[in-house]
């Protein structure tokens, strides 16, 4: 399929073909008619992708923090690598579609194939010839609107928040400041409401337009009789509520609408302007309220509304993103909009660049609605794999079934490093295999994990999808007999870890999980120095993991399992690696607190008695402080004391003296190196199902020992 693209680092803007995106739970495949690009919106984000490096930092000081924190966490080495990954992607431009559903997975089977319906959705509803958007932020489209008009139903339901958060009365007198295509929409919705609406732009083609169908009067700002006209329009009290729609770089939109607001007034803030709210003569003196609006509306940024399927009850929240989505849709049916003469420009697909030229300004053309058109109809649009290089295949040919930001900076350099040979990549976003496929150089890029596990020729898997998959991949990959090298957790309940010994116990592959700190340098030289010893040891651990909210994925115990199934078993790994014996019994206590920010279990002590005597002790935080260092590793035993200090250092304790230790990584280049040679070899696993599988047991052990307030058999 075809899709507009951006490359990130380089700033290019092209059409490419790229695999189709998956279908998975809670989606709706649709095939895009038309989409609609945002000018204001994708104007910014281009320029961004076309700055160099020090524009992009100016432009994200937020991500400028994160990096120099990144620096402090894992060195500098390992942060430029990360930059590089990061800036080296592919970026999908759009959120603004309408189209026909292909096939739906929605849990409430509200969407069929054959529906006519309109998307949104940032990465989601991109300018592409097919599109897999979450289920709330679809809309069905009345028979009577187009393709064409349902495109704008993602700027029509910003604007419609943007109008609710003023909350206006039949007869009030609204402003509006800025009429681009927000401005414009949201002038006619608020006409449609009953509103004296006033338009003020810089441009006098916008300020001509608005006069013509959407606006009672509008002006430019420069114009000296501004003022006067307001007094006028308002018969000298001011506007109820000004609406700031303009992205701009000045204070003069803040100004501005505090100066034209009555006393008492409203000003909703829309668009991208520069907020030093002046406290005098208006704001102050006029007790204006300030509002902003969120995008669609409620729903936005919320992980378990957008991406996961979660609505809000109707009696409590009247206005979600997708209800804002449908009442915009209802309002072209019934003719209260006419976005007819928004349109200025309709490009084909194939000519988004002649589009864009428009949107950057390289092409001097009145324009304000730009369309994209969607008019192969050919079965080609589905293709699922790509075939991009020939590359030789070696003894070891693997396919990497997800290629998030981790497996591209942690896995697949090393997998290539290790002498395998990289066949296929597979990612649910089609735009992303292809990034990935072209800059490591697999063979195939695809958005299907068949791709791979049907497949005879590749006959080892990685997997680094997100939790609640990893049993599933495991458990295809070992019925077809391959080796397979998950990211932790294993599995995420003791079903899962059920079925995957079951098929193991019958598969010729190998099985690995990425438990990555014991191949640590220093974790290797500690063990060495413990080698013989016969008696019990005891290790201790803390970590310093630091706080992550609920909504997060890796929180959400359907998706990520939470922390102890999720990262516990990291240390619980190297207890057994240190002990050299098996967990029998464990004991966890968590903190109790009221603070419904904190998970409880994140912050937790868990005690792991092992079979030859050993103990371990895991200190595991996250309401604690960035500046100290992450992880303490502390191996107690027979007069003998290791220590690791973030994986960037360590030293021995022994007769009498201090050796001091080095520390590159935390193992992740190691342990793909140890999973490769072993397949290479024909020797067994670097860590053994065994191992792998008392790990796993013992994190659910942790949960049930919370739960009742009991030492647990392992």
């Amino acid at each position: 399929m075809k899709q507009v693209i951006q490359n990130f680092k380089t700033g290019d803007l092209y059409v490419d073909d790229v695999p189709l995106p998956s279908l998975t739970s809670g989606m709706v495949l649709v095939d895009n008619k038309f989409s609609l690009i945002s000018a204001g919106t994708e104007r910014g984000t281009v320029k961004v992708g076309k700055a160099n490096l020090l524009g992009k930092a100016k432009q994200r000081p937020d991500l400028v923090a994160q990096v120099l924190q990144n620096v402090k966490k894992e060195g500098l080495k390992a942060t430029l690598n990360k930059v590089k990954t990061k800036l080296d992607s592919l970026k999908a431009l759009g959120y603004s579609t309408a189209g026909i559903v292909k096939a739906s997975m929605d849990t409430n089977g509200v969407f069929k194939s054959g529906d006519r319906v309109a998307c949104a959705g940032q990465d989601f509803a991109s300018h592409s010839e097919l599109v897999s958007i979450p289920q709330n932020l679809v809309a069905k489209i009345p028979d009577n609107v187009s393709f064409e008009d349902a495109s704008y139903t993602t700027l029509g339901a910003i604007a419609l928040q943007g109008i609710r958060q003023c909350d206006p009365t039949l007869g009030d007198n609204v402003c509006v400041i800025g009429l681009g295509l927000l401005g414009q929409i949201t002038c006619q919705l608020l006409k449609a409401n009953g509103c004296n609406v006033f338009g003020i732009d810089l441009s006098e083609r916008l300020v001509n337009l608005a006069k013509d169908i959407s606006a009672d009067e509008a002006m430019l700002r420069g114009n000296t009789n501004l003022l006067a006209t307001i007094e006028n329009f308002t018969n000298g009290h001011g506007f109820d509520s000004v609406i700031i729609t303009a992205a701009a770089p000045s204070n003069d939109p803040i100004e501005l609408s505090a100066e034209i607001s009555r006393k008492k007034g409203k000003v909703i803030v829309v668009g991208a302007v520069k907020m030093d709210v002046p406290r005098d003569p208006h704001f102050y003196r006029k007790e204006l309220e300030l509002k902003l609006s969120c995008s669609y509306g409620p729903g936005r940024y919320d992980v378990n509304y957008e991406e996961n399927g979660n609505d809000y009850p109707y009696a409590y929240v009247r206005w979600t993103e997708q209800r804002n989505m449908e009442a915009f849709l209802k309002l072209i049916s019934n003719g209260s909009i006419n976005l007819k003469p928004l349109t200025s420009h309709i490009f084909d697909i194939e000519e988004a660049d002649k589009a864009y030229d428009i949107v950057l300004g390289k092409v001097q053309e009145p324009s304000i609605g730009i369309l994209l058109k969607y008019p192969r109809e050919d079965e080609e649009r589905y293709q699922s794999n790509f075939k991009l290089n020939n590359g030789p295949v070696d003894n070891i040919n693997v396919g990497f079934i997800g290629a998030g930001s981790f497996a591209q900076s942690y896995l697949i350099p090393n997998v290539k490093f290790a002498g395998a040979s990289l066949d296929t990549v597979v990612t649910s976003k089609g735009i992303t295999s292809k990034n990935v496929a072209e800059k490591f150089q697999f063979n195939n890029s695809s958005s299907s994990a068949k791709d791979i596990l049907d497949n005879q020729k590749i006959n080892t898997v990685f997997v680094a999808t997100p939790h609640n998959s990893h049993a599933t991949y495991v458990k295809d990959a070992l019925l077809n007999n391959k080796n397979v090298f998950v990211e932790k957790p294993l599995a995420m309940n003791l079903n899962e870890l059920k079925g995957i010994e079951e098929v193991y116990s019958s598969s010729q592959g190998k099985l690995m999980v990425g438990f990555n700190r014991r191949f640590a340098q220093v974790s290797t030289e500690i063990k060495k120095a413990f080698e013989g010893l016969s008696e019990p040891i005891f290790v201790n651990i803390r970590v310093n993991a630091g706080f992550i909210p609920k909504e997060h994925w890796t929180q959400n115990p359907d998706i990520g399992g939470g922390r102890i199934i999720g990262e516990m078993c990291h240390f619980i790994d190297l207890m057994q690696y240190y002990t050299n014996s098996e967990p029998t019994k464990v004991f966890a206590e968590s903190i109790s607190t009221a603070n419904e920010k904190m998970m409880t279990d994140d912050n937790i002590s868990v005690v792991v008695k092992f079979k030859n005597g050993s103990v371990g002790n895991l200190i595991y935080l996250a309401n604690g402080d960035k500046s100290l260092p992450k992880e303490l590793i502390e191996v107690f035993g027979g007069g003998i004391i290791g220590r690791i200090h973030d994986f960037r250092s360590g030293e021995l304790h022994m007769n009498n003296k201090v050796t001091k230790l080095k520390s590159t990584s935390k193992g992740h280049k190691q342990e793909v190196t140890a999973f490769i040679g072993a397949l290479n070899t024909g020797s067994q696993s670097p860590i053994s199902f065994e191992s792998i599988r008392l790990t796993t047991l013992t994190t659910y052990k942790i949960i049930d020992s919370l739960i009742t307030g009991l030492p647990q058999e392992v």
